[in-house]
């Protein structure tokens, strides 16, 4: 069915209402709803809360007896399938006298996936699809890529010099960045799924990957906390790290080898710390498959925080699907200065990487570029 006028207008109003589940919804996809009857907008909502009500249920009630003859605009196909927490969305839109449904995006999950949009046509309801498509599936890029590769949505964090370095030679970094970038990345390890870093820059910095506040709270843990993944392929991890402490409040993953000491794994068991013996990969844990398991654990997106080596081999392994990169206005030099990527350079320039629709956005003193990774020049 073609859209009308108004179905662009509706469906912002829709979209602009997902958004405020940003960080709130994983595993689940951000979603709103907004009930139009006669032009005026009878009940709207969106997705608060993985377990919750869906989007179009909660506008529905809210909507009441006004919602019948009206239509209802939603960013995601209604789901069909009972195998989650709660109903299933379309049978209720059936019985809810709406006269059309107009859909921004179907569902990538591979138990709606067309489903809902086919079973509400067969019910004779008016269903238009692809209203602001592209937007929302921006919006639920992270839902898209767990859905469709069942791995997370990866984003390579960095804080560099304009020259693109992230520590000295002695390892010194602290802090290259100002207090309003670091705690523009608080909020950003609150809103994803899992803070991931190699057993190096545990080794060197010792994190403890927390989102906290700022100022006189800034030691403190604020809000929803990430999973910590940390890679160490021989289990070097010491076991006063702090990564390895407070989790009970903040889980911690550790993924090794069979390289691995029975005896170490024992030790990080009983202190509460989940270990994953993954396959390897040229003797080191295997990212790949590291990832893999994240996402059948149902997280769906990760901040990569490692150090350049763990960088190269996520960026050569085509597993950074975005880039969110804080540079302070310094310059360091020095060849011998820790740059963002490691490894050896590319011998051609077309095969350096292409970053898509990037955007730059001041920070306090500093810059935040953030894009998606496209494909090799």
């Amino acid at each position: 069915m073609t859209t009308v006028p108004s179905d662009h207008l509706y469906m912002k109003r829709a979209l602009s209402l997902a958004a405020r589940g940003k960080g709130k919804t994983s595993p689940n996809p951000m979603v709103g709803a907004v009930i139009v009857s006669h032009g005026h907008v009878v009940g709207e909502a969106y997705h608060q809360q993985a377990g919750k009500p869906h989007a179009e249920i909660l506008a529905l009630h809210r909507a009441g007896p006004r919602a019948r003859g009206g239509v209802l605009y939603v960013t995601l196909e209604p789901c069909c399938h009972s195998r989650k927490r709660t109903p299933p969305c379309v049978p209720l839109l059936i019985q809810s006298g709406l006269s059309r449904i107009c859909v921004a995006m179907a569902d990538p999950n591979p138990q709606v996936s067309g489903q809902g949009i086919h079973m509400l046509k067969r019910a004779r309801l008016q269903v238009t699809v692809g209203v602001l498509e592209d937007e929302a599936q921006q919006l639920n890029e992270v839902y898209r890529q767990w859905m469709m590769t069942g791995r997370p949505f990866v984003i390579l964090k960095g804080a560099m010099t304009l020259d693109g370095k992230i520590a000295t030679a002695t390892g010194d970094s602290k802090w290259i960045t100002g207090e309003e970038a670091r705690q523009d990345v608080h909020r950003l390890r609150s809103q994803v799924d899992a803070v991931m870093v190699g057993i190096g820059t545990v080794l060197a910095d010792n994190p403890d990957l927390s989102a906290r506040g700022s100022g006189n709270a800034s030691r403190e843990r604020r809000g929803r906390q990430p999973v910590r993944v940390v890679l160490d392929s021989q289990l070097q991890i010491p076991a006063t790290a702090k990564v390895v402490q407070w989790v009970h409040e903040q889980p911690t993953i550790v993924c090794t080898t069979t390289q691995a000491s029975p005896r170490k794994i024992h030790t990080l068991q009983k202190q509460g710390v989940q270990v994953w013996v993954v396959p390897q990969k040229q003797g080191k844990v295997s990212l790949k498959a590291a990832l893999g398991k994240l996402g059948q654990a149902g997280m769906s997106s990760v901040l990569l925080e490692g150090g350049s080596t763990v960088n190269a081999t996520a960026l050569h392994e085509g597993l950074v699907n975005q880039v969110r990169l804080y540079m302070a206005p310094v310059l360091m030099g020095g060849q011998d200065a820790k740059g963002l990527i490691g490894g050896g350079s590319p011998r051609r320039l077309e095969q350096s990487w292409c970053l898509v629709n990037p955007e730059l956005t001041k920070i306090g003193k500093d810059w935040l570029v953030k894009a998606n990774i496209g494909s090799r020049k």
